[in-house]
C-alpha cells in the first residue's frame, strides 16, 4: 500500500505539473489552450514512462477485487495535485493561474454533475486507449489523446483535482464535490468501456 501511495502521489505531481503548464500557457501565448493541451501530454508520458499509478491509467486494467487499490491511487493522485497546487501559489503568475483555475471550476459547475460525468466517459476511453498503445510500445496516442480530451471538453478527475487545489479552498462547495464525484465515476466507466462493450478478456491484467 505504501509503494502504491508513493507511486500515485508522484503521478499526481506529474499531472499537476502538466496542469500548471496548461494554465500558465494560456497567460503567455495567444494560443494558450492549444499549446497547453500539447504540453499536458508530457504528464501522461511521464506517468507511463516511470510506470506510475494514475487513476485513469489504471482503472481500465484493474480487476474487481482491486477496486480498493484504485481509490487509494486516486487519493495519492489528489495529494500529488495538492503539492503542485500549493506550488502554483509561489509563481509570479499565481494570480492569473488561479483565475484560470477558477474559470474552469465555474465551467464545471455550469455544466453540472451529470454532464461532467458523461464527459468523463469520453476522457476515460481516450486514456485507456492511449495507455494500451503505450504498453505495446506505441507512444503516439499518448501525444494525441490528451490534447483531444481537452479540446473536446472531456473531464479528467486528476486534472480537475489539480485545478481545484489551485483555487482558494473557500471556493469549494458540496455542489463542486458532487460534480467531482460524477467525473470520477464517468472516468471509471470510460476507462472500462472497451471491456463493457467488447468483452475482450485478453486485456485483463494479471
Amino acid at each position: 500500500m505504501i509503494k502504491t501511495l508513493r507511486s500515485s502521489i508522484f503521478a499526481g505531481i506529474f499531472i499537476g505539473t502538466a496542469g500548471f503548464g496548461f494554465l500558465a500557457s494560456g497567460l503567455q501565448t495567444a494560443y494558450g489552450s492549444l499549446v497547453g493541451a500539447v504540453l499536458f501530454s508530457l504528464g501522461l508520458m511521464a506517468v507511463v514512462g516511470y510506470k506510475l499509478k494514475l487513476y485513469t491509467g489504471t482503472a481500465g486494467f484493474i480487476k474487481k477485487n482491486e477496486v480498493g487499490t484504485l481509490f487509494l491511487i486516486l487519493l495519492g493522485n489528489i495529494i500529488g495535485c495538492l503539492c503542485m497546487g500549493l506550488l502554483t501559489r509561489m509563481s509570479p503568475m499565481a494570480e492569473g493561474i488561479q483565475n484560470a483555475a477558477v474559470n474552469i471550476m465555474a465551467l464545471r459547475l455550469k455544466t453540472g454533475a451529470l454532464k461532467c460525468g458523461l464527459l468523463g466517459i469520453g476522457c476515460g476511453l481516450l486514456m485507456t486507449t492511449a495507455v494500451t498503445f503505450a504498453r505495446q510500445k506505441n507512444i503516439l496516442p499518448l501525444l494525441f489523446a490528451v490534447p483531444l480530451f481537452i479540446v473536446c471538453g472531456f473531464t479528467h478527475c486528476v486534472a480537475d483535482a489539480f485545478y481545484y487545489m489551485t483555487i482558494p479552498f473557500s471556493s469549494w462547495s458540496f455542489e463542486l464535490l458532487g460534480v467531482y464525484a460524477c467525473t470520477v465515476l464517468g472516468n471509471l466507466i470510460g476507462c472500462n468501456l472497451y471491456r463493457i462493450v467488447l468483452e475482450r478478456d485478453q486485456y485483463e491484467q494479471a
